[in-house]
């Protein structure tokens, strides 16, 4: 079966139509959190009060998470089901609980709604909704499947998750200006630390990876050279943030993020030491640490002006 072909056949007496908890599986809630925090980052970071606007920045944080993200999760999904029916054959479409096309399908309509409430927001998110769209297809679909190559891949997906979920937020507050420098350059920065962030998902699917000819880091580089660039990815923006963080005068904020690497640096050298075994315990204990440390870097630029 081809990437653009049919889908995986459920068995006999399947079910037409998906049942909303698979739809529900399928969009995967749980992925909604790390764009939308960084939607609430920029909210925080452009210094513009919440209750100013806070219905259009709960409408934004509804775009990044529920719409845009879950959209890119439905699609790749869709784009990957012959690699998870080697990995995790469970997931709805290759086990037939989504059954047809409708993995496609839904991908299609998340995207118009996403369009449809991007569009309420202004030309400024309307644009950077677009622009998440056309990141989140170009990763999973062919011809640019982006995925197939772990350095394009993860970037594609930290600049969409990160960066341009931040900047939108900041501007969604600004009336739709563009944010400042100091906004501009925290969500440049956690845009390339969210490249080891994507590279920690790939280790679980190392084997159908190599078998389906995808490059991710782990398989380009092996797990143990996979763990150090994610790492790496992760450490050094974060050393970045610091620096900016004490040029701008704020030693309580670089302070808390110095802190929160030094305890990932700890949690980083178990992971070192077992990359697959342990990919999934960075995630679920490395990674908070490293959001953390950019909702206080949002809220230590609140009140700067506006040049670097």
């Amino acid at each position: 079966m081809s990437e653009t072909g049919a889908t995986l056949r459920p068995g006999a007496g399947a079910a037409i139509y998906p049942a909303p908890s698979a739809v529900l599986e399928l969009l995967k809630p749980i992925t909604w959190f790390p764009p939308m925090w960084a939607f609430a980052c920029g909210v925080v970071s452009s210094g513009v009060p919440l209750m100013a606007n806070a219905p259009v920045a709960l409408l934004g944080i509804l775009l990044a998470g529920p719409l845009v993200c879950a959209m890119s999760q439905a699609i790749n999904d869709w784009h990957d089901r012959e690699v998870d029916a080697i990995n995790e054959p469970h997931r709805p479409i290759p086990s037939g609980r989504i059954p047809g096309r409708w993995g496609l399908y839904i991908a299609a309509l998340w995207s118009v709604l996403s369009l449809a409430v991007a569009s309420l927001l202004g030309a400024w998110v309307l644009i950077a909704t677009c622009l998440g769209l056309f990141l989140a297809w170009a990763y999973s679909a062919p011809p640019l499947r982006l995925k197939r190559n772990g350095w394009l891949g993860n970037a594609a997906c930290g600049f969409s998750y990160e960066g341009l979920a931040w900047v939108t937020g900041a501007a969604v507050m600004l009336g739709g200006a563009l944010p400042p420098v100091p906004v501009l350059l925290l969500a440049l920065l956690y845009s390339l630390g969210a490249h080891g962030i994507m590279t920690l998902n790939d280790f679980k699917a190392m084997e159908g990876d190599r078998q389906m000819g995808i490059r991710s880091l782990p398989v380009l580089l092996g797990a143990a050279g996979a763990a150090k660039a994610a790492c790496l990815a992760m450490a050094l923006p974060q050393v970045g943030v610091i620096a900016l963080l004490l040029h701008w005068q704020r030693p309580l904020q670089a302070a808390i993020v110095a802190g929160l690497l030094a305890a990932q640096a700890l949690l980083m050298a178990r992971f070192l030491r077992d990359p697959i075994g342990k990919a999934l315990f960075y995630s679920g204990f490395g990674v908070p640490l490293f959001v953390s440390g950019m909702m206080a870097a949002a809220i230590a630029i609140r009140s700067l002006p506006a040049g670097p």
